[in-house]
Order: structure tokens, then sequence, then C-alpha cells
């Protein structure tokens, strides 16, 4: 068996710290990190070993809502002893040289190697590690793990998938979008296309309309610069929401595998039609006095807007997409919105013209769930709504569910890419997206803890119906 090594440049970013040493923890807990695997860290500021694990350990322990369980003494040792730690300045070509000692000086082995790194550094990266033929495959497979965003548009996300082609092939390289990697999300998937109650009803003649709701009730933090340059539609609006409505509408691959449920992923998001005179901007209040923000900034911290997908299966269905910073709750869903029938019984009753829901709960409260009417219990007939649920049966804060990070380094480590974007669909959400971005002007101000501006209220109710509230009255821990 061959030896594999992940070589993680920038070890001490923040991604690392918040998603991928807790799931590399996790695996090691669990058991399921390969015993095989050596991890070898990069990061500029020269450290010992000692100093090494003492980084580990304190990033360990730090507040994280995304890893809340304790640390246990046994597995962080059985951890540390697979963490190496090489400084040096990824435009380096020295670094380089010293990096390709160190992994020969392992024998035959696989490779991974995982960018936590600022998009221009990209070049040096991967010309550099060319030079010294890490990126060649001859002695065991090389992979490389990218982080979105791919591009900041159609014409940059191009010019990196070219990028990288120039260096890898199409079969190496794994761009990473968490979201792909959550548990409820991938089981849209199963509840849909492995039951054969529902997927008959997924179409124009029964679904009303879509909606997805990505809300968080907090603000940029320390994000500010990044942030800034990007906003919150090419933040969230281009990668996971456009995945989310995908999973919900894509029709069912011929087979389980990465080209089968691509290309129905491609398919959705190719078929999608900007409007972009239906969709509003918006900005809450007090984000410009956020550290590294512009002064006088028109990022937008919320959006909303309404689609079509153009295919026959849902002809004239349209799709409602919201999401946005300090909202009134932290909340992301795709909600299903079923017609109802003109013979309704008892439509006459207070509740009696509530749509029946089908809702997937990426999180909190993460589940499938479909909200119906039923009698309540007495002598009258009064009708209430309620939950069918399917909910995880663990603690969501535990680590028995694999965080997307967890989840999607193991694929990568099996060589599955069916939960990772190709070059085509990134290039697909750039070009549905692009003429959306292009129409942000002044966004709208909206106060702190509301569902955004009021515009994005209109621009949903003009057609009759209303923005959903979330619920958390199913999937409670």
């Amino acid at each position: 068996m061959k030896n594999l090594t992940l070589v993680f440049f920038g070890i001490t970013s923040n991604l690392a710290q918040k998603y991928f040493i807790p799931a590399l923890y996790d695996m090691c807990e669990k058991g399921v990190l390969p015993d095989n695997m050596t991890i070898l860290g990069n990061a500029r500021t020269p450290m010992d070993k000692a100093e090494f694990a003492s980084y580990i350990h304190k990033v360990l322990h730090l507040p994280n809502v995304h890893h809340q369980h304790s640390i246990q003494e046994e597995f962080f040792k059985k951890l540390i002893r697979k963490f190496h730690y090489l400084a040096g300045h990824l435009d380096d070509p020295v670094f380089y040289t010293l990096l390709k000692h160190t992994l020969d000086h392992s024998g035959l082995q696989d490779r991974i190697f995982y960018l936590a790194t600022y998009p221009d550094l990209y070049h040096h990266i991967f010309e550099n590690l060319k030079k010294v033929s890490l990126n060649k495959q001859d002695q065991g497979f090389v992979r490389l793990m990218i982080e979105k965003p791919i591009g900041h548009d159609l014409k940059s996300a191009k010019a990196l998938n070219t990028l990288l082609l120039k260096y890898f092939t199409e079969d190496q390289i794994y761009r990473l979008d968490h979201y792909l990697g959550k548990e409820t999300l991938q089981n849209i998937l199963t509840f849909r296309f492995s039951n054969g109650i529902f997927e008959p009803l997924i179409n124009k003649e029964y679904i009303d309309h879509i909606q997805i709701t990505a809300s968080e009730d907090f603000g940029i933090g320390q994000r500010g610069s990044y942030y800034d340059q990007l906003g919150a539609l090419k933040d969230v609006g281009q990668n996971h929401q456009l995945q989310m409505l995908a999973f919900a509408t894509m029709n069912a691959p011929a087979e389980f595998s990465n080209e089968a449920v691509t290309r129905q992923r491609i398919k959705i998001l190719q078929s999608l039609t900007p409007v972009p005179k239906k969709i509003v901007f918006g900005q809450y209040a007090g984000y410009r006095k956020e550290e590294n923000v512009d002064p006088v900034s028109n990022t937008d911290t919320f959006y909303a807007f309404k689609t079509f997908i153009k295919n026959d299966r849902f002809k004239d269905v349209p799709v409602y997409i919201r999401a946005g910073k300090k909202l009134a709750q932290t909340v992301t869903e795709i909600s299903i919105i079923f017609k109802n029938p003109i013979n309704r019984l008892l439509k006459n009753l207070d509740l009696g013209e509530e749509p029946n829901v089908l809702i997937y709960r990426v999180g909190p409260n993460e589940g499938i769930v479909l909200k119906i009417l039923t009698k309540v219990p007495g002598h009258e007939i009064k009708l209430e709504p309620e939950y069918m649920q399917f909910c995880y049966k663990a603690d969501l804060h535990s680590h028995i569910i694999p965080d997307p990070h967890e989840r999607l380094l193991m694929d990568t480590i099996h060589g599955d890419q069916t939960f990772f974007n190709d070059a085509e669909e990134v290039e697909a959400q750039w070009a549905f997206i692009d003429p959306l971005a292009n129409a942000r002007g002044k966004p709208h101000i909206y106060k702190v803890g509301t569902w955004g501006p009021k515009e994005a209220g209109r621009l949903i109710e003009e057609d009759g119906r209303s923005w959903l509230e979330p619920s958390m009255d199913f999937c409670r821990i």
C-alpha cells in the first residue's frame, strides 16, 4: 500500500482552523483516517515541532460553532503524530525544492494538495509544483482540492479553469463547495429517487412555486476585506443556493455515478433564466462601519430574486431565492409549495387554503418534512398545520453526522468527484449569476433583525404569493 500525504497550503488560515483541522480530528476519533496518511501543513511563520503541536491543540480548543464536542487527549495525541510542518512562502521556488525533497523522502506515495490560500497565489503554486514534477502521477495519484469561489465572474472562472487544466487533468481537480458535502443536501437524492411517493409530484402539474432561503442572524464578522469585494450574491448565491436548487429539481440520473449525477445538475443550471429586473439587493444598517469595509460601500449583504427553469417539467413554475446577513433568524431550507386542488375539502374553514409544503431543511433542525393540515381533536372541525418529518436520530451537535469537509476529504481520498463541481458546472453557475450581479446598483438599507428590505417582500407579493416564515417546530433536539 502506498503512503498518502495531504499537503495543506495555508494550515494557519481561518478555513483550516474552522473546518479542516476539526474535521481531521473527527476522522481520527472515528477511526476513518487512513493509517498510512501523513498531513504536511504549510504556512509562512516558522514553527518547530512543539510549537506546531501547540498550535493544532489550541485550534481544536477554540470556540467553534461548527465543532462543539469535546476533544479527547488520547485522540489528539494520535492525530498529532500524523502532522508535520514545513514553513515557506508559496511564491518562492526554493520552498518547492524543499517540499519535493521532503515528500520524496517518504518513497512511493499518493498525494493530495489542498489550497487554503488567496487565488492570486494559484499561479505560483501550480507553476512551481510543475517545475519540481509534483503534479505528475507516475508514482501514485495526485489530487488538488480548491475551495470556492472559483473566480468572481464567468470570465475569471473560465480563466481559472484554463489555468488549472494547464497543470492538472480534470479528474485530478476537486472544486469544493462545502454545501455539496452536507448530509441533508445529499439525502435529497435518496428521498427523491429511492422512494416512489413524491417524485411523481415534483413537476408543474402539482407545484405552485419553489422558495429557497439562506438567512443568517449575524454579520460579516472579521471577513470585511474579503466580503466587501464579493457581496452576498457571489458569496452564496452563485454556488450554495444554485446547488440546492439543482438537487431539488434535477431529473433522476441513469446511475449513481459522478458523471450521471453531475450531468443532471448541469442541465438544471444551464436551463435557469436570469431576470435582472426581478432582483432586489439590500445592505444591513451599519454594514459600512464594519472593520475593513469601504465607508461608502454598495456591497450587497442581502438579495432576493425570481427565476424560472426552462424545461418542460417546470415550465412557468417560479423560483424565489433569498439570502442575507443580520436577518431575523439563521436558517437554510428549500420549500416546495404545492398547488391546492380546486375541489379541496374544508377550504372554507380557517387555514383551509394553507398549501402543503415539502421542506428540505439544511440547517438548523436538519431534516425533510411535509407540512400538512390535520383536524384538531374535539367536537368541532378545526384545522391546524402539522409536520410529517424525517429527522436525524443523532445529536447534530455531535460529530456522528459527518462535517461537510470531513465527507469531502474522504471522497477525495477515495477519488469520488460526485459531490464536487467540474469546470462546466462552475461556468454554468456564473453564466446565470453575471446578469443579476451586473444589475446591482445602490442597495436598499434594511434594519438588523428583519427579513431584509421591504422591496424583497414586494418581489413575491406582486405575484400573489408571500415568503414563508421558516419554522423551528420540527426536528428539535
